[in-house]
């Protein structure tokens, strides 16, 4: 047989490359059943990307429907229910670069990873056990991962970067939310939104453009350990804020490990809550113009809170940064505190390193995220692709843009106040660990207290606490109960 010469072969295959098919939705559905509390759940999973378009205008003449992203998502719907009466969850978390995997397979989903707890970790392969406090029992789930985290990518053509922003980011989950409510008939079902972390900026934002570019009026909003203002925890110069509010954070670790000896938790925090509130910020204010004996008793007290040592908190001026906090706390005895859960600890190899070099609440727990989803997706949800789902991308993090907000804070403090002005009814669950390290409950506290609505609507708005970290469902005692408050904030939330 003959071979087609080098030189007429390029054509042809030009050909097929500019013919290659638009992208099209690859949705598997798949059939389940579980048992909570005695109860016979039967539902469905449908997996898989949809295509979001744009809408192209050359010259004044409109161009089609282009395809500018295929994202991933997970929706679970109960067999047998009313769709206009079931409520539905929209769930991501947050980074920015993280996928939806954590609120998924650790607290929300049917299913959830079996990765142990400080004290007792699973070891590699890991595993996936029925989750009989899923959310599921009270409202369907839709589980979205945003352009460039799990299975999500720009279209062929576009450019990634152009979703790694606050604006971009909120408007693409926001037309997700809007196909997959069309799609399956459910503008007539109570609605919320779940995120985590950044997911939780992310949610309050959603909740005003919801309102104002489609018209969709949500119930409620449940917020896991809630950042609504990155100027709460960002350390920076000319900003002190964070050097007082994550105090009742550093407390609460360090009374973790022993460091306030038998005193009860809410002694100490009671405590630091106080001083975190008042003299601190007043002596940070008063900055040269504090008076020996005013500095010294500023920093004995913030040494004894925060179970530092006084020389060190004379040293670095009041103002004790967290990541130096966590590789500084327990430096005697060779150990760093995670950021995310200071439940956790790991050996440092460099004793003198002022930065740690790893975070343990996040390395002890990866491992069976990672292991647990791509069995499941392949082998209970049935879809396949040979992308790496990713799960946690450094990269989209460390580009992400935040240009709306150039000179000022990065804070969706006014959209959240601008929709629960507009929609009286929307109600608030904020849930916050203790020992988290990456979003403190104190901070928190005082982001939601400058919302900008009126005495009454404040009512709206609900806290639940748990002695664990960022993703405190890690804790089994926190999961049972989170899953228990959850479950009853939607059903009350939902008017029906």
């Amino acid at each position: 047989m003959s071979q087609t010469p080098p030189e007429e072969s390029a054509e042809p295959q030009a050909e097929a490359d500019d013919s290659k098919p638009e992208p099209t939705d690859d949705l598997v559905t798949t059939k389940h059943t579980m048992t909570v509390k005695r109860r016979k759940l039967a539902y469905t999973a449908q997996t898989g990307r949809i295509v979001l378009r744009k809408e192209v205008v050359t010259d004044g003449k409109f161009d089609g429907h282009l395809p500018k992203a295929e994202v991933f998502l997970t929706a679970y719907t109960l067999d047998g229910a009313e769709p206009g009466s079931r409520p539905v969850t929209f769930a991501f978390n947050g980074g920015p670069g993280a996928s939806s995997i954590w609120l998924h397979l650790g607290v929300l989903g049917p299913r959830r990873v079996v990765s142990g707890d400080v004290d007792s970790p699973e070891p590699p392969p890991y595993g996936l056990a029925d989750n009989p406090d899923t959310l599921l029992a009270h409202s369907d789930l839709v589980f979205i991962d945003p352009v460039s985290t799990g299975y999500s990518r720009a279209a062929a053509g576009e450019k990634p970067k152009d979703y790694h922003g606050f604006t971009p980011d909120i408007e693409s989950i926001g037309e997700i939310i809007r196909l997959w409510t069309s799609r399956n008939g459910r503008w007539l079902s109570p609605k919320f939104l779940a995120g985590e972390s950044y997911g939780t900026l992310r949610a309050a934002a959603l909740s005003a453009h919801l309102q104002q570019r489609h018209g969709l009026y949500l119930n409620g909003l449940l917020l896991i350990s809630s950042v609504l203002d990155l100027g709460s925890v960002f350390f920076a110069e000319g900003n002190d804020l964070p050097y007082s509010l994550y105090v009742p954070t550093y407390a609460a670790i360090a009374h973790y490990h022993g460091l306030h000896g038998d005193r009860p938790l809410a002694d100490v925090l009671a405590e630091a809550e106080g001083f975190a509130s008042k003299d601190l910020p007043w002596a940070l204010s008063r900055g040269a113009r504090l008076s020996t004996e005013e500095r010294a008793e500023a920093v004995r007290r913030l040494a004894a809170i925060t179970g530092l040592s006084e020389s060190y908190v004379d040293r670095v001026n009041l103002r004790i940064e967290h990541i130096r906090f966590f590789t500084e706390l327990l430096r005697d005895r060779g150990l760093t505190v995670g950021r995310m859960d200071g439940r956790f600890t790991t050996w440092e190899p460099d004793g003198g390193r002022e930065h740690m070099s790893d975070d343990p609440a996040i390395s002890r727990i990866i491992g069976a995220y990672s292991a647990a989803f791509n069995h499941f997706v392949r082998a209970e949800l049935e879809y396949e692709n040979d992308l790496p789902y990713e799960i946690l991308s450094m990269d989209v993090n460390r580009a992400w843009s935040y240009s709306d907000f150039e000179g000022r804070s990065v804070s969706a403090v006014d959209s959240l106040s601008a929709a629960m002005r507009a929609n009286p009814h929307l109600k608030v669950h904020v849930a916050l660990g203790h020992y988290d390290g990456a979003t403190p409950y104190y901070a928190a506290e005082h982001v939601l207290a400058q919302l900008e609505i009126p005495e009454e609507l404040h009512a709206n708005i609900e806290s639940a606490y748990y002695p664990a970290g960022h993703m405190m469902y890690v804790h089994d005692a926190s999961r049972v109960r989170q899953g228990k408050d959850l479950g009853a904030f939607v059903k009350a939330a939902s008017n029906r």
